[in-house]
């Protein structure tokens, strides 16, 4: 019988089982550090160029040859991990500071509303003129653009999923935290993050394919009459596109199906693996999730070695900090604020005043820049075209709950077939959407099918899978011993469902229907204007409208469409989603 992830992870408790030490190295360490320094020369290879000189006027062409896309996509695979480490850093932070703190919640989530209904496109307007002040006459200024705007693809999805499972952790292993004394730190490592591992990671996996998504929009940046393309696949498919080259494309196409797969294989399968151990169950699953590659890391001695002679010394030298700085239990000063809190406030209050106050000179900058440009037939006119997308976005939620939620149930409950199933889900969800539209502009015009509802398919193959995702996870979070009771009861059809599989895996369809309905949002500026060489088909919406005008680089409206789909998703959020997810924590929980 598996140990909960507390007992399984908490250093200073009793050990019911001793590790194999084989104290010696073998072949298979060797082949490991040999690819681990091959990783590291290719970041330091593909890190090297973003460090050229770059001069927005007479930037060199990229090479069309397909013999460059390995290079391409090197580069492009940098930029994502790169993004993706920012984003796992936020989570963290970020969805623990809601987590803990009222104050800090009621600032931290209406800000990510806000900061999830705002495109990729607009992040590109308002930063990428920033980060080229912030490094002059190198590369390196577009390159943290682009990341910063893949960046701004991931990171909300992650944050809002890791933040629900923190104020979902059953109370009785809150209990046990407490009785035990632990420190912030070891209550963190110990129960907070792998209860919330199974989230986590399917939110990663997730929210690292719609990186991908957006990757041709972060790298060929065409915003305030900018035209930059930096080296990497995302650029490669969009100057395919421009030219129409089907060849350029196959090929643009087949390196990312490969960059995705290894990635399934290398990374996220043996993450799956090694995370089944935190599953809070009292039976253990008969089919337990395997990966060769994790197989093959746990039985080599230099990730032993590693650890007794890095890693456990410098955790027991940060649990020493963390115990002379933190107090060990729950107890609370009787004698008021202790230093380190007080600090912690005033460093807290002073950045909230900073953020606060270029917030409200921004905001006086926009109403300036506005208030003699726009005309309220205009703003009609916008708010107009932002319900029309208000109303595709809401579509696809509806029909994406209808059809996944069955099917990621399924996928879950039966783990050969979630190895199966689970790449090519990451390859749906990585594939950019403007590589269907040789296939998507032909059928349309062949079919004679209207944008206006074409679009809603386009919107659905980019953010539906964030419901997907997160239904899977919360399925394989179903502790073993339920479904067995469940079995003894004899539930069977919608009685299963109904006192089951639907209440355990709410509060993970909530997530993940509120991240698809602010990906729609935001994925509804490449799906509502589709191109592929001198053919454009153009739906009504307010994401085709934001589509044109930053390409012309008007200010004002690009103001006022961003501030409008924001007003749209922050009233949804508030409306909807936050009432749901009340509800989860209320209601549906493992207690």
């Amino acid at each position: 019988m598996p140990l909960p992830a507390f007992w399984v992870m908490n250093p200073d408790l009793p050990q019911f089982t001793a590790a194999e030490h084989r104290g010696r190295f073998g072949w298979l360490d060797v082949v490991i550090l040999a690819g681990l320094f091959g990783l590291l020369w290719s970041v330091l290879h593909f890190g090297g160029g973003m460090l050229t000189h770059f001069d927005e006027h007479a930037m060199p062409p990229l090479e069309t040859g397909v013999w460059h896309i390995p290079y391409y996509a090197g580069r492009t695979l940098l930029r994502m991990w790169l993004a993706f480490c920012c984003s796992l850093t936020f989570t963290f932070a970020v969805g623990y500071a809601a987590a803990k703190s009222r104050v800090a919640r009621a600032i931290i989530l209406p800000a990510i509303d806000v900061l999830q209904s705002v495109p990729v496109l607009g992040f590109l307007s308002a930063t990428v003129t920033g980060f080229m002040a912030l490094f002059p006459g190198s590369l390196l200024g577009v390159e943290c653009a682009s990341i910063f705007a893949i960046f701004t693809g991931q990171v909300w999805n992650m944050t809002f999923g890791f933040y629900h499972s923190m104020v979902t952790i059953p109370s009785d292993l809150q209990e046990a935290a407490t009785t035990f004394g632990l420190s912030r730190w070891q209550r963190f490592s110990t129960l907070e993050v792998p209860s919330s591992m199974h989230s986590l990671l399917w939110n990663s996996m997730m929210s690292f394919g719609g990186g991908w998504f957006f990757v041709a929009q972060s790298e060929a940046i065409s915003v305030m009459n900018k035209n930059i393309k930096l080296p990497g696949l995302g650029s490669y498919m969009a100057g395919a596109v421009e030219r129409g080259d089907n060849s350029g494309a196959f090929w643009a196409v087949v390196a990312m199906l490969l960059v995705i797969v290894a990635s399934d294989q290398f990374v996220w399968r043996p993450l799956i693996a090694w995370a089944d151990k935190f599953k809070m169950e009292l039976t253990e699953a008969s089919q337990a999730p395997q990966s060769w590659v994790y197989d093959l890391l746990r039985g080599a001695y230099v990730f032993e070695w590693l650890a007794i002679h890095l890693l456990h010394p410098v955790t027991e030298r940060l649990r020493v900090l963390t115990q002379r700085f933190v107090p060990a239990g729950p107890r609370k000063s009787t004698h008021g604020f202790s230093l380190s809190k007080l600090v912690f406030i005033l460093l807290g209050t002073a950045l909230v005043l900073w953020v606060g106050f270029h917030a409200v000179t921004g905001l006086i900058a926009a109403f300036e820049s506005v208030r003699n440009a726009v005309s309220l037939e205009m703003l009609a006119k916008i708010a107009w075209l932002g319900v029309l997308t208000m109303l595709r976005v809401l579509a696809m939620t509806v029909l994406a709950t209808l059809i996944w939620t069955p099917i990621g149930v399924w996928i879950a409950s039966k783990p050969g077939v979630a190895r199966i199933a689970q790449p090519l889900a990451q390859i749906a969800a990585s594939f950019p959407v403007n590589m269907t539209f040789p296939i998507v502009v032909g059928l349309f015009v062949a079919w004679r099918i209207p944008m206006n509802w074409g679009s809603i398919f386009l919107i659905a193959m980019g953010t539906q899978w964030y419901l997907l995702f997160n239904v899977i996870a919360g399925a394989m979070a179903i502790p073993n011993d339920l479904k067995d009771a469940a079995r003894t009861y004899g539930l069977r059809g919608w009685a299963l469902w109904r006192t089951l599989i639907l209440p355990a895996i709410f509060p993970f369809w909530v997530t993940g229907a509120c991240t698809a309905a602010g990906g729609a949002w935001n994925a509804s500026i490449v799906a509502e204007w589709a191109t592929w060489g001198d053919t454009t088909l153009k739906a009504d919406g307010l994401g085709a409208f934001i589509a044109d005008v930053t390409q012309r680089g008007d200010t004002p409206l690009i103001i006022c469409s961003i501030a409008m789909m924001s007003f749209f998703v922050v009233a949804t959020n508030q409306l909807l989603w936050r009432r749901l997810y009340s509800l989860a924590e209320r209601r549906f929980r493992l207690d």
